[in-house]
């Protein structure tokens, strides 16, 4: 059974544009594959330990083939846990916020944290191989301001760090069947409320075909 992990990643519920749209693709999907099972990852719901000490000599143990203690047993379960929900999709959606240039800090410790070798890539003197390969990614990214249109004060080229890096990553995991749709000037009223429009309707029609 194919099986989509939307991992959620803002915390303004009532009011986020990454939220409302990827609720729009959902249900476009749901409709389309009435099928699948789709499950929800609310970053702000999820307990992320630190990486630690332990989470940090089991990384390196790992390396050396070195015999792990129990806390750091312990600890690496614990990042193979969070990244097995990965590992069990097949399609992934991400609705993520841009903040100061880049994602949210929550996402980026979930990334830190489950980006292991072992758990979500592999490397030998061949090079790295992404574990998640053959899946597909969906992500929405939402901005405050306009970064794609022309003459824009915050252009894409100096202040978008968003997109470069979900991408980046996404591929070095092993996703390479990526799609983007944007949604900005979410800061604006009537003028943002035509650009979420859009990107609303730019959902329901990927996610028929996603």
């Amino acid at each position: 059974m194919t099986r989509v992990l939307y991992i959620e990643g803002s915390p303004n519920k009532g009011y986020s544009a990454s939220i409302e749209v990827c609720n729009a693709f959902l249900d476009a999907y749901r409709l389309a594959h009435p099928d699948h099972v789709i499950e929800k990852l609310d970053i702000w719901d999820l307990a992320m330990p630190e990486f630690d000490a332990d989470a940090l000599a089991a990384k390196y143990a790992g390396l050396s083939g070195t015999p792990l203690t129990a806390d750091q047993a312990a600890a690496w379960r614990r990042i193979e846990e969070l990244a097995s929900p990965f590992h069990e999709a097949d399609k992934l959606l991400f609705g993520v916020p841009l903040w100061n240039f880049s994602v949210p800090y929550k996402l980026k410790h979930l990334i830190d944290l489950i980006s292991q070798k072992d758990v979500l890539f592999t490397f030998d003197s061949s090079g790295f191989a992404g574990m998640l390969r053959g899946k597909k990614a969906a992500v929405v990214y939402a901005r405050g301001l306009s970064y794609t249109s022309p003459g824009s004060m915050t252009p894409a080229s100096v202040f978008d760090l968003q997109r470069p890096y979900m991408e980046t990553w996404l591929k070095f995991v092993g996703v390479e069947d990526i799609l983007g749709i944007v949604v900005e000037r979410t800061l604006f009223g009537p003028e943002g409320r035509v650009d979420r429009n859009r990107a609303i309707e730019e959902a329901r029609s990927a996610a028929r075909e996603f």
